[in-house]
């Protein structure tokens, strides 16, 4: 099993050691649940570095008080042995004091871009993921971080804070990882029924026939709003967002755009799913 760690002092000491004798050390923070995607980011770590250190880490600051953090789901013996599997060496499994000890008062915010689309409707989380993964990083100290694309924003975020922060750990977005019918994978598909599954592959379909009316040159405001009508008639209770944006600012693209990125944000029941593909 890999082992476990719990504090700073004992994280620290391990990777120490092992840098010390001259191993890469590829980190993949989580928050537990682990599916195939994030076994996929493990295994990419372990394919370019000499070892994987993986952190679960249900982390508060980043939920709403009408969020799921309660329900969360929570399984570390299970998440151990998938990291066997996949070959992961440690794990990092602070407790919610180890993170945020007694007398901690400090917030990581990314400017603009962490407010347009997820920091419209969720504008309490990026400074949570800005703020958990800056000392998660710090701790870890690893030579290279993977992150999924799934959560697009927030890797543009991430890369953002390690850019003007300096931290000396190079951040690497990995592809989504899906399952056959197409649906990105999540933790949080858990809570679907096997019609709403059916239902959340609209999201996918929708966001690749947006990519080809882009590429055909329709007119973006009209993609955008058949899009949605897309997605209301398949019986989606809310639509948050399904938009065109510059890959860079996730801002509504100019004549300056180089790169597109089309992004959809909606609920079926209590699950929030989001998922993108590029322009």
């Amino acid at each position: 099993m890999p082992q476990i760690l719990r504090n700073p002092h004992d994280l620290k000491s391990y990777i120490s050691e092992r840098i010390a004798t001259g191993k890469t050390i590829g980190f993949v923070p989580t928050m537990g649940a682990l599916h195939e995607g994030h076994l996929t980011l493990a295994r990419r770590a372990l394919s370019e570095c000499d070892e994987c250190i993986v952190s679960i880490f249900v982390n508060p600051k980043q939920f709403a008080p009408h969020e799921d953090f309660e329900k969360y789901p929570r399984a570390l013996d299970k998440d151990s042995n998938l990291l066997e599997k996949s070959g992961v060496q440690s794990i990092f499994a602070p407790s919610i004091d180890v993170m945020y000890p007694p007398g901690f008062q400090s917030t990581v915010t990314v400017g603009s871009i962490s407010k347009p689309l997820e920091g419209e409707f969720r504008p309490h989380f990026f400074a949570g993921v800005a703020t958990v993964v800056t000392r998660l990083l710090l701790l870890v100290g690893a030579h290279k971080a993977y992150f999924g694309e799934k959560d697009y924003q927030q890797l543009q975020v991430i890369k953002t804070l390690q850019r003007d922060l300096a931290i000396p750990t190079e951040i690497i977005g990995v592809p989504t990882v899906r399952e056959e019918s197409g649906l990105a994978l999540s933790s949080r598909n858990a809570y679907l029924s096997d019609i709403q599954k059916q239902q959340a592959l609209t999201i996918i379909t929708t966001l690749r026939k947006m990519e080809n009316e882009l590429k055909s040159g329709a007119e973006i405001h009209q993609i955008e709003e058949a899009a949605r009508k897309n997605l209301e008639s398949a019986g989606f209770d809310k639509i948050d967002y399904i938009t065109i944006r510059d890959a860079e600012t996730l801002l509504p693209p100019t004549i300056e755009t180089k790169k597109h990125r089309i992004l959809a944000a909606a609920w079926l029941g209590q699950a929030r799913l989001i998922d993108n593909i590029p322009g």
